[in-house]
């Protein structure tokens, strides 16, 4: 379980004071050595964004072959001040991807390692701008997309859980967490049976797929409507990613406060790390890679998608 790694990262977020070096202490205290911390800055505001490389046994960072999951918190803020005061229901990508990092520390630490590489990512903002959305306003993040994926989307990753707090919709109607079907290079592929195993697996009942439009898989900044940025971090990479959504049955703003359900956060973290633990054994296939090649000779490639397109 990663109850205690829930409670203390929620602690560390939950501060008008939360910063990237709070985070990275906490990281390196659970036996974690590679975490990095660089500010980003925008016109909205200077997060820290923070990245983590737990090394598994026969990962890359070795010297060996074995594939390296992505686990990136996506969120635009995790407090709204001076607006609101507390922790947002925005910032709950950035409390799962922060406890599964905690988590994994301290399982190598005790010499519980992965097989694989583990890359953790997402950013620290106390301080988001608020923004309309239909049905319920969201989070702005402080900076563009673009920033945020280049520090997110790390090309060692060969396969990503993008998490993402998604209560503002209509779309998704059961508390708790739900996954996307598989993006990649502009397809949407059809849901992995592996993912939907564990999935059930972990939470003891019916796995919860949620439907995505085409526009979600295209990048924020081309004037369409977007689900939320839970697959944004699909657009700046050719590895297949996967969004871990946190759900609710009404919708929720993101900028609510006191509105994260720490049983739906501590699910979500067992199902990223129980990913994690597969996905490097080689014994999680996030897609079919013979059908994907038999997609893309059929109907050519898709990945324009990725762009923000022509202009009218």
């Amino acid at each position: 379980m990663l109850w205690r790694q829930v409670l203390d990262a929620f602690d560390l977020l939950d501060s008008p004071h939360a910063d990237g070096v709070r985070v990275e202490r906490a990281m390196r205290d659970a036996g974690i050595s590679d975490v990095a911390v660089s500010t980003l800055s925008g016109e909205r505001g200077t997060p820290d964004a923070i990245r983590a490389l737990i090394p598994g046994t026969r990962g890359k960072a070795s010297g060996g072959i074995a594939p390296t999951l992505g686990i990136i918190g996506r969120l635009g803020g995790i407090g709204a001040r001076p607006a609101r005061i507390g922790f947002v229901s925005d910032g709950d990508g950035a409390l799962v991807a922060i406890a599964c990092a905690l988590k994994l520390g301290l399982m190598a630490r005790e010499d519980d390692c992965l097989d694989g590489d583990v890359i953790v990512a997402t950013h620290i903002c106390p301080r988001a701008p608020v923004r309309p959305h239909q049905p319920v306003p969201f989070m702005g993040a402080p900076v563009d997309g673009i920033q945020l994926n280049q520090h997110d989307v790390d090309p060692a990753m060969d396969a990503i859980l993008s998490v993402d707090a998604t209560k503002g919709n209509r779309i998704i109607n059961v508390r708790g967490f739900a996954i996307s079907p598989t993006v990649k290079q502009g397809y949407i592929l059809r849901v992995s049976e592996d993912l939907l195993e564990v999935m059930q697996r972990v939470t003891g009942r019916a796995p919860v797929v949620f439907a995505i439009s085409t526009q979600d898989i295209t990048p924020y900044g081309n004037d369409l409507f977007h689900l939320n940025s839970i697959l944004q971090p699909s657009v700046a990479t050719s590895a297949p990613v996967v969004g871990v959504a946190l759900t609710t049955e009404v919708a929720v703003a993101g900028s609510a406060t006191g509105a994260s359900h720490p049983d739906d956060i501590e699910s979500a973290a067992r199902f990223c790390v129980e990913i994690a633990k597969e996905y490097g054994a080689r014994a999680c296939r996030f897609y079919d890679d013979v059908e994907f090649e038999r997609l893309r000779s059929r109907y050519g490639d898709m990945s324009h998608l990725q762009t923000l397109g022509t202009t009218v």
